[in-house]
């Protein structure tokens, strides 16, 4: 009954993927509409006035191919976000971003780095080694479907190629390692059992051999 409730259906697993991903598109939207350019919101590494882009970064994007890319792996990792770790979702979700941009303000190379990718490599991060640590069998059972659909995700947190904020990847990478570890005592749990040991026990050897106690002998008097 318990792990029902830890796992149980809610609005929100539909629900916050829809408005986060709309907001990204809308973003886009306006900024084509009106031929307005909002990269300069972006993360610019080491420079104060890039610090907004902490805020501000994961909303925007270069264009349709960019923010499409973007749009699945987000819904698909909120949904399972909300759906596993509904308990501390949130605090994922907006520690989890400011740390990724800050992070990727520290180490990052000179330009204006955006897109949502930092944050899709945040909750894959989390979502993978949250399983892994907590050993649940349902959430390792996630953590082997995530490292399928998206394990060649690993292969951006190095510098492959051009025009790719490969360090906005390798921070969110990061953060949500950290993170799991962070709140690894947070949320479901594996559950330990104990069994008790019965009298049909007793008729078993350590080895699992049947070996029942010898019965004592009745004193017989002539």
């Amino acid at each position: 009954m318990q792990e029902e409730r830890q796992f149980n259906y809610s609005k929100s697993i539909i629900r916050v993927p829809v408005i986060i991903v709309s907001i990204m598109w809308l973003v886009y939207w306006i900024e084509i509409k009106f031929a307005l350019n909002f990269t300069r919101f972006g993360v610019y590494p080491r420079s104060i006035s890039g610090l907004k882009g902490v805020l501000f970064s994961p909303f925007i994007h270069s264009g349709t191919e960019h923010l499409f890319n973007n749009s699945i792996p987000v819904f698909v990792f909120l949904g399972m976000l909300f759906y596993f770790y509904k308990e501390i979702a949130w605090k994922i979700i907006l520690l989890g971003s400011f740390m990724t941009g800050f992070l990727t303000w520290l180490i990052g190379g000179e330009g204006f780095h955006i897109g949502m990718s930092g944050v899709v490599y945040l909750l894959f991060s989390f979502i993978f080694f949250s399983g892994v640590l907590r050993k649940h069998f349902r959430l390792i059972s996630v953590s082997l479907v995530v490292i399928f659909l998206y394990g060649s995700m690993f292969w951006y947190v190095f510098p492959t190629e051009k025009g790719i904020s490969w360090e906005g990847h390798l921070s969110g990478l990061i953060i949500g390692l950290l993170i799991s570890v962070l709140y690894r005592k947070v949320g479901p749990q594996n559950k330990s059992y104990v069994f008790k040991q019965t009298e049909f026990d007793l008729l078993f050897d350590e080895n699992g051999n049947f070996n029942p106690p010898a019965k004592e002998k009745e004193k017989v008097i002539e």
